[in-house]
This record gives C-alpha cells, sequence and structure tokens, in this order.
C-alpha cells in the first residue's frame, strides 16, 4: 500500500494564473505517484490547461490528506467550507495580495512539492465560530466563520442601531455602521481594518470590534471562548446585513437577534516551516523592523 497523500486542488475560479499553476503542480505530483482530485468545478479549470485529474465527491472518493489551494485569502475560505468537517488541512499557495493566510509564494512552488511528496507538513489548528440568528426564536439561519461575522448597515448615510450583549447581560447600545466579530485569525482581516486588535493564532479568544461606532462605550473587546456574543437589532431599527468570512450573506430585519460562539469544531491549517507568528506578521504586512538587534543570549 502506497504512503502517498492524496491531495485535493481547490482554484480561484477567475484566475488563470491559478489554473496554469495548478496543472503543472498537478503534473510534478503525477510523475512523483501523488493522488489528485478536485471538485467538479475545479476539475474543469484544470482541464483547460490539458491535464486530466479525479472528481472528489464528498462521502464517496476517499479522503485527502492534504487540500492545496491556489489563490489568495478568499479562494482558502472557500477550501475550508469543503475541508472543515473532515479536518482536512489546507495549504494555501498565495496569488493574491496579502494572503495572510497563505502558507507559500509561486517561487516557493518547487518546495511544496517536495513536502507533499515526502508528506513533511505540519498541522496548525486555528478556532472557528458559529453563528445563529434568530427571529421571535426561531432559526433563520445558520453558518461558520474562520475569520469573522461582519454585521453592517444596508442603508448608506443611515446610522445602524445594534445593541452588544455577552454571556446573557447587554453591554452596550451602538449607532454606526456595524459591528465585526472575529477569530483570532481574523483579527489581522476586517476586525484589523476596523481598528481592532491583532491576536496571536495561539491565543484561545474573541474580538468584537465596533465599525464607526457613536457611543460612550464602543471601543474593540476581547472575549473569553467560552462566552455567547449577541447582536440584537431593536423593533425600531433598520434593516443590515450578516457576512461569514465574506462569503456567505444573510439579510437582517428589525427584531432579529444574532449569536456567535466559539464552534466546538477547529479549522487545520497546514505549514511547511518553523515560521513564528511575529515572522509571518512583519513579512505579510511589510512592517519596519530595521535596526533590531535581538537579545544577547547568555550560554
Amino acid at each position: 500500500m502506497s504512503n502517498k497523500p492524496i491531495v485535493l486542488i481547490l482554484l480561484h475560479n477567475d484566475s488563470v494564473e491559478a489554473n496554469k499553476i495548478a496543472a503543472q503542480v498537478c503534473q510534478q505530483l503525477n510523475k512523483a505517484q501523488v493522488s489528485i482530485c478536485a471538485l467538479a468545478s475545479d476539475k474543469k479549470l484544470v482541464q483547460t490547461q490539458g491535464f486530466e485529474i479525479d472528481e472528489f465527491i464528498k462521502g464517496k472518493s476517499a479522503n485527502p490528506n492534504l487540500a492545496l489551494v491556489f489563490g489568495g485569502d478568499g479562494t482558502i475560505l472557500r477550501a475550508v467550507e469543503v475541508t472543515r468537517k473532515s479536518n482536512i488541512p489546507v495549504l494555501g499557495i498565495n496569488l493574491g495580495h496579502v494572503g495572510f493566510l497563505a502558507e507559500a509564494e509561486v517561487e516557493h512552488i518547487e518546495d511544496v512539492v517536495k513536502a507533499i511528496v515526502e508528506h513533511k507538513w505540519v498541522e496548525e489548528q486555528r478556532l472557528a465560530i458559529e453563528v445563529v440568528v434568530t427571529k421571535d426564536n426561531e432559526i433563520v439561519f445558520e453558518s461558520f466563520a474562520l475569520n469573522d461575522v461582519a454585521i453592517e448597515k444596508s442603508e448608506p448615510g443611515h446610522m445602524f442601531d445594534l445593541i452588544l450583549e455577552i454571556d446573557g447581560k447587554p453591554v452596550s447600545r451602538l449607532w454606526g455602521d456595524g459591528i465585526v466579530l472575529a477569530t483570532p485569525t481574523g483579527s489581522t482581516a476586517y476586525a484589523f481594518s476596523a481598528g481592532g486588535p491583532v491576536i496571536w493564532p495561539s491565543v484561545e479568544a474573541l474580538v468584537v470590534v465596533p465599525i464607526s461606532a457613536h457611543a460612550l462605550f464602543a471601543k474593540p473587546l476581547v472575549v473569553d471562548t467560552k462566552s455567547v456574543i449577541a447582536i440584537e437589532v431593536p423593533h425600531d431599527g433598520a434593516n443590515g446585513h450578516l457576512t461569514a468570512d465574506g462569503r456567505r450573506a444573510f439579510d437582517l430585519f428589525p427584531g432579529m437577534r444574532i449569536e456567535v460562539k466559539k464552534s466546538n469544531n477547529y479549522v487545520h491549517l497546514a505549514r511547511l516551516g518553523n515560521e513564528s507568528f511575529s515572522q509571518r506578521l512583519v513579512k505579510k504586512f511589510q512592517l519596519p523592523v530595521e535596526g533590531w538587534r535581538g537579545t544577547n543570549k547568555r550560554k
């Protein structure tokens, strides 16, 4: 029996570059006798480059050992929708801009292929959140997020009225553009842009960040993962909308209640090296560190 992994390929749907690079990687993996598969839509995209791969059907195909993603963070978030319940680790090759979730750049393709063939990657667990929307105590929407749940106004030029609740108790009423509820992974995404803190991925915490809020108490909050965070849209409030990871959307109306809590299912990311989060932060955000000398280590 072969010890070679089974690799699931996922692509940025609108990227010709992703198709070409994926086909090249598939050819290299195929030569190394690594099994390759893809969802029906991605299979067709790879085939445009003249390379045939098997179709992956959840529940019927053998479970992949790794999901190899070609694209930016948005494509990786799409991949998580496919891999999350099966605990398949995701390894991203960045074809986007910042690509904070991606593990490798295009110029490191050879290293990626070698690591896959030799099964040399390390799995990293990332906290995810679950979101439930109710209306008159009936569930009207459910989803999850690796990065964040954003609750925002629908009408430009108008304030969005929200009531923040934590652990069953009201904390503040906010008027503004909305609020972002994020994981440590998502703390470098929308929550960061809205003025929230950067949370190291190893920290078990949730982040609450009001967006352009007008209130006496409208600062970002770091909340325990045992807590349940709730947002209420007052009955006399305005319409809004919710997005989970910027992908799964739902319209909000007065009287609705949104509850967010830590998910019992973690998302698995694949890492190839020992790069620290500090190093990733500096590299991805191009932070100035000139002049750093470090500490003299005593023997």
